[in-house]
């Protein structure tokens, strides 16, 4: 088999072979490469302020990568800081948060929350939980 050329002649196999593989290796190199993931710092701490206007003690946990972490207790009537490890973001620094106020059924879960290095986080728990408000500045 051969191939023409752009001055008319016929190219053998093996040159067209060769300028097959120059082709394919130049477009291999042209594809696109995600950035470097974010990953969290294991040292950088994230401060979590709890302002409890419920009643009762809420225990605290963080959910992260289908599972619960305690964080600890926010008093209740209280304003409680947490500092969080760096470890307890996914890979897309994505938190969400479960608090279970001791002697009640009742639960607050929050909506997932991006957290950018350098922000905090605000969670404001409601006398009814299912109000609570959770905020990253």
């Amino acid at each position: 088999m051969h191939a023409i050329g752009r001055s008319g002649r016929r190219l053998p196999s093996l040159a067209l072979a060769a300028v097959v593989v120059v082709v394919v290796a130049s477009l291999a190199g042209c594809s696109h490469k995600r950035g470097p993931a974010v990953v969290p710092d294991p040292a950088e701490k994230i401060r979590l302020e709890i302002e409890n206007h419920h009643y009762l003690d809420v225990t605290v946990y963080a959910v992260h990568d289908g599972q619960l972490t305690r964080l600890g207790v926010a008093g209740g009537s209280a304003h409680t800081e947490i500092m969080l490890p760096a470890r307890l973001l996914g890979a897309g620094r994505e938190l969400r948060l479960y608090g279970d106020p001791i002697g009640s059924s009742d639960r607050a879960v929050s909506d997932v929350i991006v957290v950018q290095p350098g922000q905090y986080i605000e969670w404001l728990l409601e006398p009814g939980l299912e109000r609570s408000t959770l905020s990253a500045y």
